[in-house]
C-alpha cells in the first residue's frame, strides 16, 4: 500500500508539472517586436476602426463623435460569468498608458497581460493573433494619440472554476492559432484583403460563429450565426446561405457597412449599430473587400437552433 501511495504521488507530481508547463503563458518572440519599424498613427487609425475597439471599450455615455474615450465598463453577461471591458485609454495606472509595444502586442496576439497572466478570451485575441505585427505597431501608435480616461473598470464577476486563469492555457492550445480560418484556392485580391479584415482585426467570427461547450469557435460552421452571448435571440448567419445577408449583392453589403441601411431600407440596430459606426470609418475599398470575402465564404445552414 505504501508503495502504491508513493507511485500515485509521483504520477500526481508529474501530472502537475506537465499541466504547469502546458498552461504557462506564451509570449511573442521579442526579437520580432524589436525589429518592427516605429508604428504610424495614421495607418493605425484604420486598424482601430476595423477592430471596433469603441464597441466594447468606449466609456458609457461618451460622445461617439468626439475623440474615442476608452474608459471601459461595458458588461458582457455570458454562461461563464460577467466580463467587464477594461479601461484601455492612455491613463498611466487605470488604463494602458504605461504599456510598452511588447506589452500591447502580447496582449493583442497571445492574450497575455504585462504581469504574465492569461487574459480571458472575451477579449478576442483569438482573432487578433491573425493580424500582421506591423499593424499592431501602427495601432499602438494611434492609441498613444488618444486621451487618458481616469477610473479603473470593475473586475469580472466569475464563479469557480473560471476564476482559475491558469487553465486558459489549455484552452489556448485548442483555440489560439495564427492560421487563416479559410483556405481559398485562388482568391481575388479583394477577397484576400477582406479575409484579413474579417478574420483578423474585424473579429466578425467571434459573434457570428457558434461555439462549442468550452467557448471555442466551431470553425467548420464559420460565420453561420450563433446564439447571442447574452440575452435572447441569435446573431445572424452571414454566409451566402444566411437569410438576412445571403441574398445581398456585394455592393449592398458594402452599403450596409457604410450607412447601416439594408436593401429593404431597414436599419441596423442593437450591437450591430455600434459595429456600423466603426465600419463607416473605413475606406470604401475596405468595405468592398469585406463584402467580397463574405460572398466567397462557404455557405452554411444556420449555426443556431430554430426558435
Amino acid at each position: 500500500m505504501k508503495r502504491l501511495v508513493t507511485v500515485l504521488l509521483v504520477f500526481a507530481a508529474i501530472g502537475a508539472a506537465v499541466f504547469w508547463v502546458l498552461t504557462s503563458p506564451k509570449r511573442l518572440d521579442e526579437s520580432d517586436i524589436a525589429a518592427l519599424a516605429p508604428g504610424d498613427a495614421g495607418r493605425g487609425e484604420r486598424i482601430f476602426w476595423a477592430g471596433g475597439c469603441t464597441s466594447c471599450h468606449a466609456t458609457p455615455g461618451a460622445e461617439p463623435s468626439g475623440a474615442p474615450s476608452l474608459g471601459g465598463g461595458l458588461a458582457l453577461n455570458t454562461d461563464f460569468g460577467k466580463f467587464i471591458a477594461p479601461n484601455i485609454s492612455q491613463h498611466g495606472t487605470d488604463g494602458i498608458g504605461a504599456w510598452s509595444l511588447s506589452d500591447f502586442a502580447n496582449a493583442m496576439q497571445m492574450g497575455v497581460s504585462p504581469d504574465g497572466s492569461h487574459y480571458y478570451p472575451a477579449f478576442p485575441y483569438t482573432s487578433y493573433v491573425r493580424m500582421d505585427l506591423p499593424d499592431i505597431a501602427d495601432l499602438y501608435a494611434f492609441m498613444k494619440t488618444l486621451p487618458a480616461v481616469e477610473g479603473r473598470a470593475a473586475g469580472h464577476e466569475l464563479g469557480f472554476p473560471f476564476t482559475l486563469r491558469r487553465g486558459i492555457g489549455l484552452w489556448k492550445l485548442l483555440n489560439l492559432s495564427p492560421e487563416p480560418v479559410l483556405a481559398f484556392a485562388s482568391p481575388t485580391p479583394a477577397v484576400t484583403a477582406g479575409q484579413y479584415l474579417v478574420e483578423g482585426p474585424g473579429h466578425c467570427g467571434e459573434c457570428h460563429t457558434p461555439r462549442d461547450f468550452s467557448g471555442g469557435i466551431v470553425k467548420s460552421k464559420w460565420l453561420s450565426g450563433a446564439v447571442a452571448a447574452e440575452g435572447e435571440g441569435n446573431v445572424p448567419n452571414i454566409t451566402p446561405e444566411g437569410r438576412d445577408v445571403g441574398g445581398w449583392s456585394e455592393s449592398e453589403i458594402a452599403e450596409y457597412l457604410s450607412s447601416g441601411f439594408t436593401p429593404e431600407f431597414d436599419s441596423a440596430g442593437g450591437e450591430m449599430a455600434k459595429v456600423i459606426r466603426n465600419t463607416a470609418r473605413l475606406t470604401a475599398d475596405d468595405r468592398a473587400a469585406i463584402a467580397a470575402y463574405l460572398k466567397a465564404v462557404p455557405p452554411h445552414p444556420n449555426g443556431y437552433p430554430a426558435r
